[in-house]
């Protein structure tokens, strides 16, 4: 689960960098992430959490003890993490202590 947290986390550090690291033409890969491309992340995010999947494909029951991809909310705060940080060095999900949300 804390590698897909910390992925979730690049997707977002991915998505800030879009606009401004330039390819090799020079341009960036993204002229404009807007607001609905966040939203549209943010919203995947929400869907493929364990415990969405787990309460609306899998029968209704969650169970946290079978997760391996973390919450909707913690998917949701993780890729929110990278993108409002840019920061890859924010996306330690495995360090002693961290508060995975």
């Amino acid at each position: 689960m804390r590698l897909e947290l910390q992925a979730d986390c690049y997707a977002g550090v991915w998505a800030n960098h879009a606009e401004s690291v330039p390819t090799a033409s020079g341009r960036p890969l993204i002229t404009d992430v807007t607001r609905a491309d966040v939203n549209a992340a943010l919203d995947t995010a929400q869907r493929i959490g364990d415990d969405f999947i787990q309460s609306q494909l899998g029968g209704g029951r969650v169970d946290e003890s079978q997760f391996s991809h973390g919450s909707s909310a913690q998917r949701e705060r993780w890729y929110s993490t990278g993108y409002q940080t840019g920061d890859p060095a924010r996306c330690d999900t495995f360090s002693r202590g961290v508060d995975l949300g």
